[in-house]
């Protein structure tokens, strides 16, 4: 099998052409006619996902981020990007991202989430002015209201959260309507508001954000790296049942970037 035909279908499965306009998912590094030998799946491309990928024979990265995403000027062995495109090319290893299109797709990271949380009745929180079945974040509904801390303590454990910076609220407040938006979404914070909900869960929220709120409803950041984690199984799922004949591997040495003490 050509890489070729398995970006083809990566393409027809992810839609790169549901990412924003300043987003670069897709096929980013390789060539088309190569052999393909499998895939490792992570979040981010780092020096160690590539030679994790080289140490197993792999001929494909997919990642969630895309490692190009602004203007690169120069790729030469003085930069990190630039070392690692040099052991891509020698080592026969291309790159795909699926990034904003899947945090578009229903089934995509904020589904993953909803899964995880146990939310029902989900639904695209900002959609698509095209089609309302696409688009950023999620709203869905518990099953049963909770004080605003034991779902928060539930939030924390299901996602493995060292820690939660949270808006302040009385921790008894009930919550039964739940926004989110894996990665950054402060952005949304206003279309959680209108949708109703009691709180709303995003990563990368500066301290100004907490107060956008204005006591309606709580706010809660749960880290970047955190709420798009999820994102790596849902690649690696649907690479596996695919392309059963081939080997598949989530990587095991990727980590956050963030470090907490």
């Amino acid at each position: 099998m050509k890489t070729g035909e398995v970006i083809a279908w990566l393409d027809g499965e992810f839609h790169p052409e549901y990412q924003e306009d300043y987003d670069n998912s897709g096929f980013l590094l390789g060539s088309a006619a190569s052999t393909y030998r499998g895939a490792l799946v992570a979040l981010d491309l780092t020096p160690a996902v590539v030679d994790e990928a080289a140490k197993h024979g792999l001929s494909l990265i997919v990642t969630h981020h895309p490692f190009i995403f602004r203007g690169v000027r120069r790729l030469t062995d003085g930069s990190e990007t630039g070392r690692m495109v040099m052991d891509l090319i020698k080592n026969d290893i291309s790159v795909y991202a699926a990034h904003t299109n899947l945090d578009n797709l229903p089934w995509g990271v904020n589904g993953g989430l909803a899964a995880k949380l146990g939310l029902r009745q989900t639904r695209i929180l900002k959609p698509f002015a095209t089609d309302a079945g696409l688009g950023a974040g999620m709203v869905g509904e518990l099953a049963e209201g909770e004080e605003c801390d034991t779902f928060l303590l539930r939030v924390k454990d299901a996602l493995g959260l060292p820690v939660v910076r949270t808006s302040g609220h009385d921790g008894r407040r009930c919550v039964r309507r739940v926004a989110f938006c894996g990665g950054s979404g402060a952005e949304f914070i206003g279309d959680a508001m209108a949708a109703g909900a009691d709180i709303y869960m995003t990563g990368d929220l500066k301290y100004h954000d907490f107060q956008r709120a204005e006591g309606r409803m709580v706010l809660a950041d749960i880290g970047h790296y955190e709420s798009e984690q999820f994102a790596k199984e849902i690649i690696f799922r649907a690479i596996s049942e695919k392309f059963s004949n081939f080997a598949c591997r989530i990587s095991d040495v990727q980590q956050g970037i963030v470090s907490y003490i």
